[in-house]
């Protein structure tokens, strides 16, 4: 995808201000359980609604965190999904990661089929969390000395921001001219990586995403 192209419409604002009140993070908390659960039985909202006496409509607010769900029905709820009343809170008390790394102190690595004074600082590393989503953000330097390698191939989806210099940068068929400013957003399972080194040193910081579970 080349040249600047009219954005597609999110289906979340980024900008929008996350909501401090905690009654209200619980509440979507729950929703969130009471779904998940449902789910897993292969039960639909009506037929929960039939289960436990509760209207579709009022389902539906508690699974979207419209409402709060009083005591009485997170009871009625748990013993027809067979599931504790605790589990519903299980994802509001989960501990949420935060790491900070300060600047010149990613952990500097190989990473699986690196080449030669291919430089890779690893920013940060969250593992198993609630997201269902691997993050790993690097920054890559590339020097006189670095080999090129247009053929790396990874699972997930992978992110290129560039810092400094310029590389032509192969994914698949397609050859990317990588100025400073410049984004490429692929599917990392094609063949990709700098094909030829323009101006260097060259920074870029490579973010690469994949299932938990891959």
């Amino acid at each position: 995808m080349r040249g600047k192209e009219k954005a597609a419409k999110l289906t979340q604002d980024p900008h929008s201000l996350r909501s401090s009140d905690r009654e209200k993070v619980l509440e979507v908390a729950i929703g969130r359980e009471v779904r998940a659960f449902r789910r897993q039985k292969e039960i639909t909202v009506a037929e929960l609604a039939q289960i436990t006496g509760l209207s579709i409509g009022m389902l539906s607010k508690i699974e979207n965190g419209n409402t709060s769900p009083s005591l009485t029905t997170l009871q009625i709820l748990a013993n027809a999904l067979s599931v504790p009343l605790t589990s519903f809170f299980r994802r509001f008390e989960e501990r949420r990661e935060a790491v900070h790394t300060k600047s010149g102190e990613g952990v500097e690595l190989e990473r699986e089929g690196t080449r030669a004074n291919h430089q890779y600082n690893l920013l940060g590393h969250i593992g198993a969390n609630g997201s269902g989503v691997i993050v790993e953000p690097y920054l890559i330097t590339l020097s006189e000395e670095s080999d090129v390698f247009p053929t790396f191939q990874h699972g997930g989806i992978e992110t290129i921001y560039m810092l400094e210099g310029q590389v032509e940068y192969r994914h698949g068929d397609e050859a990317y001219l990588l100025e400073v400013g410049d984004t490429l957003f692929f599917d990392a399972d094609a063949p990709h990586g700098p094909e030829k080194l323009v101006e260097l040193p060259a920074r870029y910081l490579s973010i690469i995403s994949y299932p938990q579970n891959a």
